[in-house]
C-alpha cells in the first residue's frame, strides 16, 4: 500500500472534498481522484461516496480511516526520531466540556494551539452535559469525575473552588446573608436538579439542605449572567466570578472544591493530535495555576 495514498485518503476525509484536499496537499484535482480511486481497488473495497458537493465516508471508510490514522501517527513518529521537528499534526480533534471551563476558560486560549499546528482543527464543545467517547461524540473530554471503568485513559487537569456570589445592585437593594440561616431568606439560583448529569454539579447540597432556587438554570454561563442580572444569589465558579467587577462575594467563608479530569478512549492513545491536544489543555492550567 502506497502512503501517499493513505495521506491523500485522509485529507479528502478530514476535509470532505476532493478539491479542499487537492488545494491543501498541492495535487491536481484529477490526479488526487484517481490516486483515490487506486486506494479503494487495491483494498478492493468503496471508501467514499462521492458526490458533487463533496465526499462522505462509507463504513468501510470510516473503519480504514482509524488505520489510517494510526499509520499517520507512526509516520509522524519516525519523521520526529529522523529530526523532522517540523511534520504536520493534522486533523480534526472534538473536545467536550462543561460550559463553564468551555466557554470562560478554554475558548479565549485555543487559538495559540492552531498558531503551532495550522493544519489541526479543533471543534469545542461546551455544553452542560456529559459526553460518550465510545461514541466518538468527543476526541477528548473535560469531566468532573475520574472514570473507574471503560477503557479510558484519564489524567487530573486541576483542581477548582466555587463560592458564593451576588450582584452589587442586588446587595445594594437587599443586603447580603451573613450565615446560612440569613441566606434562606434571600432569593437562589441553581440548577435544574433532574438534569444534573453528575453528582459532582450538586453544590448545593454541600451548603443548604434544601437550596430550593426560585431561578434554576442547567447552565454554569447561564446561572453566571442571573447573578450579574441581580437575579439571586449562586454558586459560581470563582475562576470565573472574581474577575467579574459587579459582583460580589457572599459569606467568602463558604469554598466548595470540584476537580476537572482530561479523557479520551484508549484506542486514540496513539494519535499524536489527540496527545498534542491533551497535553495543550494541560499546559494551559499549569500557567495560570493561580486563577483556580
Amino acid at each position: 500500500m502506497n502512503w501517499d495514498d493513505v495521506r491523500i485518503f485522509l485529507a479528502v476525509a478530514r476535509s470532505g472534498q476532493i478539491l479542499a484536499a487537492s488545494r491543501r496537499l498541492g495535487v491536481n484535482h484529477a490526479t488526487l481522484s484517481r490516486r483515490l480511486t487506486s486506494l479503494e481497488e487495491a483494498l478492493e473495497t468503496r471508501l467514499f461516496v462521492r458526490r458533487t458537493n463533496g465526499c462522505e465516508l462509507t463504513a468501510e471508510g470510516e473503519t480504514f480511516l482509524l488505520s489510517a490514522e494510526r499509520m499517520e501517527t507512526e509516520m509522524l513518529a519516525a519523521q520526529a526520531r529522523l529530526g523532522r521537528t517540523d511534520a504536520a499534526i493534522a486533523g480534526t480533534v472534538r473536545i467536550g466540556a462543561p460550559d463553564g471551563f468551555g466557554v470562560s476558560f478554554l475558548a479565549p486560549r485555543m487559538g495559540r494551539l492552531i498558531e503551532r499546528h495550522p493544519e489541526l482543527k479543533i471543534q469545542l464543545v461546551p455544553v452542560p452535559r456529559a459526553f460518550s467517547l465510545s461514541s466518538r461524540e468527543a476526541d477528548i473530554a473535560v469531566t468532573l469525575e475520574r472514570p473507574e471503568q471503560g477503557r479510558l485513559v484519564s489524567s487530573k487537569l486541576t483542581d477548582y473552588t466555587l463560592g458564593l456570589y451576588a450582584a452589587r445592585t442586588y446587595a445594594e437593594h437587599f443586603g447580603l446573608p451573613q450565615d446560612v440561616d440569613a441566606l434562606k431568606g434571600h432569593r437562589r439560583i441553581g440548577y435544574v436538579e433532574d438534569l444534573i448529569f453528575s453528582q459532582s454539579l450538586n453544590f448545593t447540597g454541600e451548603i443548604m439542605r434544601n437550596w430550593d432556587a426560585t431561578f434554576e438554570i442547567s447552565s454554569a454561563i447561564g446561572q453566571t449572567e442571573a447573578v450579574r442580572a441581580g437575579a439571586g444569589i449562586g454558586i459560581l465558579h470563582n475562576y470565573i466570578a472574581r474577575h467579574l467587577p459587579d459582583l460580589v462575594r457572599v459569606m467568602p467563608d463558604i469554598s466548595i472544591q470540584r476537580t476537572y479530569w482530561t479523557i479520551f478512549h484508549e484506542s486514540a492513545r496513539e494519535l499524536a493530535r489527540i496527545r498534542i491536544v491533551a497535553d495543550f489543555l494541560h499546559e494551559i492550567v499549569r500557567e495560570e495555576r493561580g486563577i483556580w
